[in-house]
């Protein structure tokens, strides 16, 4: 009794096999009987899941396929749309042979819709890649088991977290798309947008560049133009505010302006920077002594200061020969008598010159009463 006691103790500590899990088998066969078990166990199984991994793979390999097969029929029908873009209308190919005329106008400009049709079509292109492959790789997950409702859940919560947080990155992605979709302005451009203006160095779907008129380098976002003046689109107009006097014969003197116009019009480089006749629009203003005159000219974008800047140097050279003046001349004011040298300071009059004044009454000495009161006499 004594010597089964601890036996009878390890027995009670030893942990007993919980009746809910299967007692694990490592035993190798070792007979006939038992390698043909295994080998029917290992058929069955295999026949019963071979028909579950085929479909599987196929399923995989189908959505593979046709997602390769999507991308590559999206990116034709992009490429082929870019193509179009890129190609000039007939009126426009027309315009083309007349050279470099119109070749800044904004009107002809085969590099530049080339280029604004190449940036489109790799913004499409990305998109529908993205789109087309991110789909088929959820699709594979969902054929292999893989339970999606976690990572969709993850991936939401992360959306709108990253909406949150970048929401100006994404507003100035979906600017800068638009502005060169709609070719609001491209490279070597001169705009102003509001808080900066000057030439247009690189466009970015997040930034802009541009160079200052001094030499500065502006980075603008995207998101925050609110307006966009493009001075390189189209044409310009030179204003021009010519003065002459104003008995000046006005009719002489637009007949002098329209033969300087004509004349730098034939001359070389104008006769490419401005485009048709220098228009006299009448008078301007009207002063006492002269009158403004307004006339404008249309010319090739950028161009508008040099053109101004030639006209009022070639006017001011034909006023000096045909005698124009720029303003009547007022006759001198005759100078004032000067009053003769006395050699005694002339003061301004006194306050006590006016005997009626109040102070010339309260300088007064007051009056002795009536009834001869008074100190007497000696």
């Amino acid at each position: 009794m004594v010597r089964s006691a601890p036996v009878s103790l390890l027995a009670d500590a030893t942990p007993s096999p919980s009746p809910s899990s299967p007692p694990l088998n490592f035993t190798l066969p070792t007979s006939t009987d038992q390698v043909s078990s295994t080998t029917r166990q290992a058929a069955s199984w295999l026949d019963a899941n071979w028909q579950g991994w085929v479909e599987g793979a196929l399923r995989i390999l189908f959505i593979v396929l046709l997602a390769l097969v999507l991308r590559a029929m999206v990116r034709k029908l992009i490429d082929k749309l870019i193509a179009r873009m890129g190609r000039p209308s007939e009126a426009e190919a027309e315009l083309s042979r007349l050279g470099g005329l119109l070749a800044n106008s904004g009107m002809v400009n085969t590099e530049r819709r080339q280029q604004r049709s190449e940036a489109i079509g790799s913004v499409l292109r990305s998109v529908a890649s993205f789109t087309i492959l991110g789909t088929a790789a959820l699709m594979v997950l969902s054929a292999l088991g893989v339970n999606l409702a976690p990572l969709l859940a993850s991936a939401g919560v992360a959306g709108v977290a990253i909406g949150f947080g970048a929401r100006n990155l994404v507003t100035d992605f979906l600017s800068g798309v638009f502005m060169i979709m709609e070719d609001q302005y491209g490279v070597g451009d001169e705009i102003d947008t509001g808080v900066a203006s000057g030439t247009v160095l690189e466009v970015g779907l997040r930034v802009t560049k541009l160079r200052g008129t001094g030499g500065e380098i502006w980075y603008i976002r995207n998101g925050e133009v609110k307006r966009i003046a493009n001075m390189s689109q189209g044409w310009a107009t030179a204003a021009v505010d010519v003065q002459v006097g104003y008995r000046e014969d006005l009719e002489r003197v637009e007949a002098l302006i329209t033969e300087t116009a004509e004349q730098l019009t034939k001359e070389s480089p104008f006769d490419e920077l401005i485009w048709g006749r220098v228009k006299v629009l009448g008078v301007e203003s009207v002063a006492a002594d002269s009158v403004v005159l307004r006339l404008e000219a249309r010319c090739s974008p950028g161009n508008a200061a040099l053109v101004s800047r030639t006209l009022r140097l070639r006017l001011k050279a034909a006023f000096d020969l045909a005698g124009v003046k720029l303003k009547e001349e007022t006759p001198a004011v005759p100078a004032a008598v000067a009053a003769p040298a006395t050699g005694v300071e002339i003061l301004p009059p006194s306050v006590l010159a006016d005997p009626g004044s109040a102070r010339s009454l309260a300088t007064k000495p007051i009056p002795l009463p009536a009834d001869g009161a008074g100190p007497a006499a000696g």
